[in-house]
């Protein structure tokens, strides 16, 4: 019952084989008639879309009102977003928010405001939208009709960064939060539902800095202001709020001592990534409907393909399995080579438990693999430990070509040097033609806990807007997804620190940084690659919201210009 849940024919990957195709680069994609094997994909030439060029001015006077910030209209993309709904029996006024806590900083001593440092970070959040320097790969087409309202509302991200421009004067000015957002002139311009939203982010920056300065009463009268007005099944904005005020009352309750981290129970217990292995309609249904994963999966398998292209005996070793759908891909691509026919291709899936659970996908790709009459052959190699992870234990061939595939385990690690540098040399003795790395492309290590308070703020809000756009509001798959997922993501990124290592995200330069160490070469994805984000971004419904750019040699997929996730290939220089 489960193989048949979670089969590879539910997601129609036999029904995909005409996306293993080259598309004529003058075409828009639709024209399948000619076709050739998507790795003999002809040369895709980048069309200079460019990025708006204004740019927030770099310094706000301190006593500005509202109506300067019609910037942010000036810097949108000009994407119709889909109205929001009333997700609440009763939705507040502007200003109720404030008014249930108008008493908390005369009860408090003053606050400290943010740190230099961490205002700068608000800032560079606030001022403008992300834009690359390397210029857009693709420009997302408009897949939405026009609106019917009169009003356009702002996105999830424009709230939480106008309500981050408002907290940054009011940290300026050296006057309450509270005061700030109080001020009837401050809402004007905005509609009543936004109005309210930018009201309740500013009071969860608030509790956030308070926590900081480990004031921790006021914190928490703050939280339960947003907790009242946040709900788990309300809007993108009222969501992001109701994770983070949950895991920040967490903290304080931690750092109090009214409860351990071993008292959280089954929050903490949850393993993600044996969630991910084990057959279950949320993982899959997050796959089908939210374009990230299908995206880097298959501009990752043709970056693997064209570094393969004249192997007979293929060896991938994958450090994460996870189900193993991308592997099902490369699958399609190899059987239809017409030249150098592959004569075995073989996985080797590294872990460090839920061996049963691997076993399970192997024999989906096992069973996959004999629909196409490929020679196949899949090992597990399980450990206790990184550590323990030895060149023998991979049983490699002279005659196979080896290349790795690593999706989100170099940030699994960060917290554990000693292992992810193990890892490292490992690859090095391996010598694979090639790497390619899959990961988050989010900021979120550092030491300081407000830093990561806002880096984690601002990625997580755009990838709740995706998933708003993506599944239905109700979708239990949804709940799921955001609760137990995205909602464990933000405790690992927030809360207290430990003894337990957490999972903490970097950038794409930092792990270039790192690489570079080991003798590991950047190399370019290939048009080729590019053309198959491209595909595959344009099959979902919310594709004009979707954006790839290229960072370097490295592709960033992101969602309304923010980047979420990168894809990256390396090989050991010369």
């Amino acid at each position: 019952m489960e193989n048949e849940m979670f089969s590879f024919n539910e997601l129609n990957y036999s029904g995909f084989q005409d996306k293993f195709v080259s598309i004529d680069p003058e075409s828009d994609g639709g024209d399948m008639a000619t076709k050739v094997p998507f790795y003999e994909a002809q040369e895709w030439r980048d069309s200079d879309y460019g990025f708006h060029q204004e740019k927030l001015r770099e310094e706000e006077q301190l006593q500005q009102s509202f109506l300067d910030y019609v910037q942010f209209d000036d810097l949108r993309f000009h994407i119709f977003c889909p109205p929001l709904k009333t997700c609440l029996d009763e939705m507040t006024k502007p200003g109720e928010i404030q008014n249930e806590i108008q008493e908390v900083e005369s009860k408090e001593d003053k606050s400290y405001p943010f740190s230099l440092e961490s205002l700068q970070l608000l800032r560079n959040h606030s001022n403008e939208f992300k834009q690359f320097r390397s210029g857009r790969v693709i420009e997302p087409s408009n897949c939405f009709p026009p609106t019917k309202d009169t009003g356009q509302r702002l996105s999830a991200e424009e709230i939480i960064r106008l309500a981050g421009a408002k907290f940054i004067q009011s940290a300026y000015q050296g006057v309450d939060v509270s005061s700030i957002f109080s001020n009837p002139f401050y809402l004007s311009g905005l509609s009543a539902d936004d109005a309210k939203m930018v009201e309740l982010a500013g009071f969860l920056l608030a509790s956030a800095e308070k926590i900081g300065n480990q004031q921790f009463d006021c914190a928490s009268r703050l939280l339960k202001a947003c907790s009242n007005f946040s709900s788990s099944v309300g809007n993108p904005v009222q969501r992001v709020v109701h994770y983070f005020a949950e895991v920040l009352r967490e903290r304080i309750n931690i750092e109090t001592g009214r409860i351990t981290s071993k008292g959280l129970g089954s929050k903490q217990s949850f393993d993600i990534e044996k969630a991910i292995l084990a057959p279950n309609p949320t993982t899959l249904e997050a796959y089908k409907l939210v374009p990230f994963c299908q995206i880097v999966h298959f501009a990752g398998i043709q970056a693997i393909v064209e570094n393969i292209a004249d192997a007979k005996r293929i060896h991938i070793i994958d450090f994460t399995i996870k189900n193993g759908l991308q592997w099902s891909i490369l699958m399609q691509a190899l059987v239809s080579r017409r030249e150098f026919p592959v004569e075995l291709l073989k996985i080797t899936a590294i872990s460090t438990g839920w061996e049963n659970l691997i076993e399970t996908t192997g024999k989906r790709l096992t069973s996959f693999a004999q629909t196409m009459n490929l020679n196949f052959s899949f090992k597990i190699v399980v450990v206790s430990d990184f550590l323990d992870l030895k060149e023998d234990l991979l049983q490699l061939d002279d005659e196979e070509t080896v290349a790795i595939f690593s999706e989100h385990l170099p940030r699994s690690q960060i917290t554990l040097p000693n292992r992810l540098e193990s890892m490292m040399r490992l690859i090095k003795k391996i010598h694979p033609c090639v790497m390619v790395v899959a990961e988050v492309e989010a900021n979120c290590n550092s030491p300081t806990f407000v830093n990561r308070f806002i880096e984690a703020l601002f990625y997580y809000t755009a990838y709740f807007d995706c998933v708003d756009a993506c599944m239905e509001r109700d979708d239990s798959n949804r709940l799921i997804l955001e609760s137990m997922y995205l909602g464990k993501g933000i405790r690992n990124n927030i809360a207290s620190e430990g003894e337990q290592p957490k999972i903490r995200s970097v950038k794409l330069d930092v792990w270039r940084s790192f690489y570079a160490r080991f003798g590991m070469v950047e190399i370019d994805l290939s048009s080729s690659s590019l053309l198959q984000a491209n595909l595959i971004m344009k099959n979902f419904p919310c594709a004009s919201f979707c954006t790839l750019d290229q960072s370097g040699k490295s592709l960033l997929v992101g969602w309304k210009g923010t980047p979420l996730h990168s894809l990256s290939a390396w090989k050991f220089g010369l």
